[in-house]
């Protein structure tokens, strides 16, 4: 049975579930942050999904790359899944401008942790979430 790795869900707030996999914003203010993680048990890797949640994951993981450059319109979209820190299989969607606080590199360890204030964590939310629902996009309640 699928259950959220404890670091995950201290580090995001769900938006809603896709077809295979819950969507999350990453507590980082420092970007637009999102994480797909498919709801599949004791998943670490890409390759360890069935052929069929492996295309579902690329549909999602497309799907969620273009409402982020139409909420955000950022001069590029980091995806990544890197496991390094926490095993479960997790995709990061990472809005990315010239202006950031890691810009060009990569964002690891760049800068610590910003946390939201509540006002500015609803709107982000608010906006994804809107601009996600449909296609197979349920929100969380």
């Amino acid at each position: 049975m699928f259950s959220l790795h404890p670091q995950l869900a201290q580090d995001s707030l769900l938006l809603g579930r896709m077809r295979l996999c819950q969507v999350r914003l990453s507590l980082d203010a420092n970007y637009p942050w999102c994480l797909l993680i498919p709801e599949r048990a004791n998943v670490t890797e890409i390759h360890h999904l069935s052929e069929q949640d492996r295309h579902l994951l690329m549909d999602e993981s497309c799907r969620l790359a273009e409402v982020m450059v139409s909420v955000f319109d950022p001069k590029k979209i980091n995806v990544a899944a890197l496991g390094n820190m926490v095993p479960q299989l997790h995709m990061h969607h990472v809005a990315r401008f010239e202006d950031d606080a890691a810009w060009p590199g990569p964002i690891w360890g760049r800068v610590p942790a910003l946390g939201y204030e509540d006002a500015a964590l609803n709107k982000r939310r608010d906006k994804l979430v809107s601009a996600l629902v449909g296609e197979g996009f349920t929100p969380a309640e």
